[in-house]
């Protein structure tokens, strides 16, 4: 059985997400967001500055990402961002972690899961011999 073996892709995100590096980070994560079920983890830890269009990037980024079946998490959130991400309850939307391996463990963790749901329930179903 085939185990969860795509990439996840963490990457940092600047000090100001603010029009201009929102859309300069979008641009450095296209490619990943691209992919069949990208899994990407942005780590705001070194955020001191967020505005509307960090947060709309944000919601690009994972609409595009549920696009193909994937996801976005956030992680290592800083005060500042985890106040704006509150204030727009945007927060809510996210998945979020403390760090951004926790972030990473994540995705692995989803998939064997789900694979072992199935699996009982395909042992469950199956008729019984007479």
């Amino acid at each position: 059985m085939d185990i969860n073996s795509r990439p996840v892709v963490v990457k940092r995100m600047p000090e100001r997400l603010n029009s201009r590096t929102a859309r300069e980070f979008l641009r450095d994560v296209r490619p990943f967001l691209a992919a069949d079920r990208p899994q990407l983890v942005f780590d705001l830890s070194l955020v001191a500055q967020i505005d509307a269009s960090g947060v709309e990037m944000l919601l690009k980024c994972m609409s595009e990402a549920h696009k193909r079946d994937g996801d976005v998490k956030l992680a290592s959130l800083s005060d500042q961002a985890a106040v704006v991400l509150e204030l727009t309850r945007t927060e809510r939307l996210f998945e979020i972690y403390e760090t951004s391996t926790e972030a990473a463990r994540s995705f692995s963790g989803f998939l064997p899961n789900a694979m072992r749901q199935q699996l009982l329930h395909n042992k469950h179903s199956q008729p019984v011999a007479a």
